[in-house]
């Protein structure tokens, strides 16, 4: 059936996709234990793909396999170029929302279901082949679980709020009447009041989070050194209740209690807390300046018509400009979500719009009352 044929091109869509973004990790990943699970990720995905594949021959509907989407291209360029955690926490989001997709499809049989679920299984399994100790399978579980960081989430909402909050804020000022020099007196201020803002509450929640996790780590390492049979039985519990039997547990905890201290440390940070001690969540003054710089680029398009032309012509242009980056923001958020490029293009440009809408008219509202 024609919709049967569409789905398996979906499905094997997927599985392209996932192969690519795999393979792509398995290549930028520099510790060999992480390198291993990515590229055993892929070929479980090449095994689903094929799956499809036959399906669509049989059905003599078969045109050759599909190229990478954009967003796995995307995605692909980032794991390549050193962006390997970061791509892994978005890979982490689509798998769990994924993970029951073949659940009402007979064609995937009983295999590719539990295949979709084992996925987080297949991390710890992989990363003991590779012959990683117990304190390597604690950094991998760790690294996977840290998902607080996402740094591509927040520049690109970062953006979104200076883009939407600036280009409001123009067109509010346009309408009132203010001419080219108001227009960018107030946009330029909107720019750095909404930069500042944004970066000192970034570096406020940082700062505060890593001076939480400092102190937690503290307390940690305190009661290891105070009790560490009591850590290593709570070690060795975590690791039952993600999968392991109770003997590999116990010898898995064992060896991270009983062996070096601060590798011990590192683990149940990890384990315990969800916290991984080399970063605390991050810099504060990285992630300050990434949302300064962030919003600032989103803040600046509305201006940029505003350098080059004034009066109707400007505001025009702004608006066209504006609701072309909203578009493309909308749409490039979607590489997290995985929903349609089009559809969020296009949501996030009505509500950038209304939003602009409405600070226009109230502009012309009170300019003419002031008048």
């Amino acid at each position: 059936m024609p919709s049967d044929v569409a789905r398996w091109r979906a499905d094997l869509q997927g599985e392209v996709d996932g192969i690519a973004v795999y393979r792509a990790m398995a290549s930028g990943e520099s510790e060999q234990a992480l390198a291993t699970v990515y590229a055993k990720l892929a070929e479980a995905e090449a095994r689903h793909a094929g799956v499809w594949e036959a399906k669509l021959r049989e059905a003599k509907a078969w045109t050759g396999p599909p190229s990478p989407s954009w967003r796995a291209r995307l995605l692909s360029f980032l794991a390549r170029r050193g962006a390997v955690a970061l791509v892994a926490q978005t890979m982490a989001g689509a798998e769990a929302r994924d993970r029951t997709m073949y659940d009402d499809q007979p064609e995937a049989g009983v295999a590719l279901p539990r295949e979709e679920r084992s996925h987080a299984r297949l991390l710890r399994e992989a990363g003991g082949a590779s012959g990683a100790s117990g304190a390597a399978i604690a950094r991998l579980e760790g690294r996977h679980r840290m998902g607080g960081g996402n740094a591509l989430r927040a520049a690109v909402l970062g953006v979104n709020d200076g883009l939407v909050s600036n280009f409001s804020l123009v067109m509010g000022v346009a309408g009132a009447g203010g001419d080219a020099r108001a227009v960018m007196v107030a946009g330029a201020a909107g720019l750095l009041a909404g930069s500042l803002s944004m970066a000192l509450g970034e570096w406020l929640s940082v700062q505060s989070a890593r001076e939480l996790y400092s102190h937690q780590i503290a307390v940690e390492k305190e009661e290891l050194e105070a009790a560490p049979e009591e850590e290593e039985e709570e070690l060795a519990l975590i690791y039952q209740a993600k999968g392991a039997k109770e003997e590999q547990a116990r010898a898995m905890a064992r060896q991270i209690v009983r062996g070096d201290s601060g590798s011990a440390l590192d683990a149940l940070a990890r384990e315990e807390l969800a916290i991984d001690p080399a970063e605390l969540g991050g810099s504060a003054y990285v992630a300050s300046g990434t949302s300064f710089a962030m919003f600032a680029l989103g803040a600046i398009v509305p201006l940029l018509p505003h350098l080059v032309a004034t009066g109707t012509a400007a505001i025009a242009a702004s608006a066209v400009v504006s609701g072309l980056a909203l578009f493309g923001v909308g749409a490039l958020i979607t590489v997290i979500t995985g929903q349609g490029a089009v559809r969020a293009g296009t949501r996030q440009l009505l509500i950038g719009i209304a939003a602009a809408a409405v600070t226009y008219g109230l502009g012309r509202l009170f300019g003419a009352a002031i008048a």
